[in-house]
């Protein structure tokens, strides 16, 4: 009889084998099954600190900043000597806004590292926060000499200086950081601020260009390079920025009111409401929009709501003669003539101007603060109170893995799952012959195909050890190996769709000594192989020979199904991850001659032309690829294309 491995229940893993299934369930970002990983290591042996640690990495990425901190604090106190531990608990304090408690973390980091440039550079960022604009200083004057060129120290100090009002030399600094990196639209855009300050305007709008073209999707650049061109009265290219802001920011408030006055100014009434609208379901006691909403409702003719939102201002501004002006002429129009007369009463009394009931054109060169409700200023640009500048923390641990990785990657291998794929978008169903055989051989639980990455949900979680458990009572029950077989390779599955690879691995070997003509198994433990081979490359662990055996699996299987497409497709991506993309190429052609409608491999394929300089004819794999349903095709072409 084979030793076939049973495993009733997680207690029976060896702890360094939970920690590292953890990790890699981590690097493939199911963090939920990681911190379940975790937590059997934790209370197999809790006074490891690896567990405590890296289930507070899953509970960082899950955003449960405080239960990380306190996993973190658990590490530390079991090893006190490990630099990430404190760098996380410092990013974690910081998401916190506790700024002095991270800064005594990075302290103790330093020690351990005192060369980790992130480590100063955050630091120095909670040393701003919390005011200590000196200490600050002297730790950029230790950070430049260490790293000459270390472009974002001087843009720290230049922060500095506009926050103590030195503005002098918080130019100075950030023109020393632009000279080492003209590359970072963030500085460019710090700069331009400082510009518009000075009322600098062709100047501001000049950086912000720059920071624009580094930057084109940060909607913040694109509102103050309005205001700039709106004061060289560049009323086209204000609008055009405006629209644009906010296209990238549909509820950015400083977009939706400029917009509205703008629009106000060049006669477009009608969606100058819109915007005024929209700014007032933000905002709905927002006095100035009121105010500019029911002047453009009175041009339009609808006096009624004009006379609505003019009552609303009058109300907290009882001598704003200007809107009680423009009510009473609302009321003379409807025929109300005791109502306007009140108001024409009230104005008089006051001894109203000679000016009033004249209204100004939209006020140039002239912004209030947000924060500013004097009435009178209602024509007047908006501006946000302080300008924040948007400080980035340096970390490992900064946004999730697949931010980390280029952004034309590979679509992943296609593999057996218990999951039926779910796609509104993609024309096609996957359908294999040999999985087809299998499922109604077994008459159990069915197998798909599928290469999509999506986390299981924490009860398909549960129900998944649980029908582990069931499968290992009846193979250890069953006495024929031709029977054991096929429940293998059931519970491999299982296995690989809760990250334990390994453990999947070790089934599909034993499913193969006793058939050694099952394709699945071939396939199935190539794709768990590839998947370890994947998380280890990121630990720096030297893949080669285990990349090797991925080949052999896959070419095994493709001599006993050498009609199966998705083989091919798999294989496609073994070599094209080595960049070898002339056999990727070939493997992806051959898996298109068996099945054209595998969008993957024509994405992929898409890909392998392009990195193999074949730029035009992998375009036209991509534009396949989105015909068939993968619209991410399309940005990738995009992007090469105005390359």
């Amino acid at each position: 009889m084979f030793n076939v491995q049973c495993s009733k229940c997680l207690a029976q893993f060896n702890t360094d084998r939970l920690v590292m299934i953890g990790r890699s369930a981590l690097y493939y970002e199911d963090y939920v099954l990681s911190i379940q990983y975790f937590n059997q290591a934790i209370s197999m042996k809790p006074w490891l600190y690896e567990p405590w640690f890296f289930r507070g990495v899953a509970k960082f990425y899950l955003d449960d900043y405080r239960g990380a901190e306190s996993d973190c604090s658990e590490a530390i106190e079991r090893n006190p000597y490990v630099e990430s531990a404190y760098e996380l608990r410092g990013l974690c304090r910081i998401n916190q806004k506790k700024y002095r408690e991270a800064i005594s973390d990075y302290d103790r980091a330093l020690r351990y590292n005192p060369d980790n440039q992130g480590l100063w550079h955050n630091r120095i960022l909670c040393l701003i926060q919390e005011k200590d604009y000196d200490l600050a200083l002297a730790q950029i004057d230790t950070m430049s000499t260490r790293w000459s060129k270390y472009a974002r120290a001087y843009a720290m100090q230049a922060e500095i200086y506009l926050l103590k009002q030195d503005t002098t030399k918080a130019v100075k600094s950030l023109d020393k950081s632009l000279e080492l990196d003209p590359y970072d639209g963030g500085i460019w855009a710090e700069r331009a601020v400082i510009s518009l300050a000075r009322q600098k305007w062709k100047e501001g709008e000049e950086f912000l260009t720059k920071s624009i073209h580094l930057l084109p999707k940060h909607s913040g650049n694109y509102i103050n390079r309005a205001l700039a061109r709106f004061n060289q009265n560049n009323l086209r290219g204000a609008m055009a920025d405006y629209d644009t802001a906010l296209d990238l920011d549909p509820n950015n408030f400083l977009g939706h009111y400029n917009r509205g006055l703008l629009r106000a100014q060049v006669g477009d009434d009608n969606r100058g409401i819109e915007d005024f609208d929209f700014v007032l379901k933000l905002e709905p006691n927002n006095i100035m929009a009121l105010f500019n909403r029911a002047l453009l409702l009175e041009q339009t003719g609808n006096l009624r709501a004009a006379i609505r939102d003019y009552s609303k201002v009058i109300e907290e501004y009882p001598n704003f003669w200007f809107g009680l002006q423009h009510r009473a002429s609302c009321y003379r129009r409807l025929g109300n003539t005791k109502q306007a007369e009140l108001d024409e009463f009230r104005i008089l009394k006051a001894q109203m101007d000679k000016h009033y009931g004249k209204q100004p054109r939209l006020s140039k060169k002239q912004m209030r603060k947000r924060s500013d409700i004097d009435p009178d200023k209602y024509n007047q640009l908006v501006v946000a109170d302080e300008q924040e500048v948007e400080h980035e923390y340096k970390s490992d641990y900064r946004g999730r893995v697949q931010n980390r990785k280029t952004n034309a990657t590979l679509q992943p291998m296609y593999a057996l799952t218990f999951i039926q794929p779910q796609s509104n978008l993609k024309t096609d169903t996957p359908f294999e012959n040999s999985v087809d055989a299998f499922n109604q051989a077994s008459g159990s639980h069915t197998i798909y195909l599928s290469c999509d990455q999506t986390t299981v949900s924490e009860d398909r979680m549960k129900r998944t050890f649980e029908y582990i458990d069931s499968l290992s009572t009846i193979i250890d029950k069953t006495k024929t190996t031709s029977k054991v077989a096929p429940l293998l390779l059931l519970r491999a599955i299982a296995y690989g769709s809760i990250q334990n690879f390994d453990n999947a691995i070790d089934d599909l070997s034993i499913c193969l000594q006793i058939d050694s003509t099952s394709s699945l198994a071939y396939w199935q433990r190539a794709v768990c192989q590839a998947k370890i081979n994947e998380f280890n490359a990121s630990e720096g662990t030297n893949i080669d020979l285990k990349s090797a055996n991925v080949l052999g699996d896959l070419s095994d299987a493709i001599a006993l199904a050498p009609q199966n497409s998705y083989l091919y497709y798999n294989r496609g991506n073994l070599y094209a991850l080595r960049g070898d993309y002339q056999r990727a190429i070939a493997d992806y052609s051959q898996a298109l001659t068996l099945n054209q409608d595998i969008a993957e491999a024509w994405y992929n394929r898409g890909l392998a032309k392009i990195f193999a300089k074949h730029v035009e004819e992998g375009i036209e794999d991509l534009s396949k690829a989105g015909e068939l349903g993968l619209y991410q095709a399309y940005s990738v072409i995009k992007k090469y294309r105005d390359k």
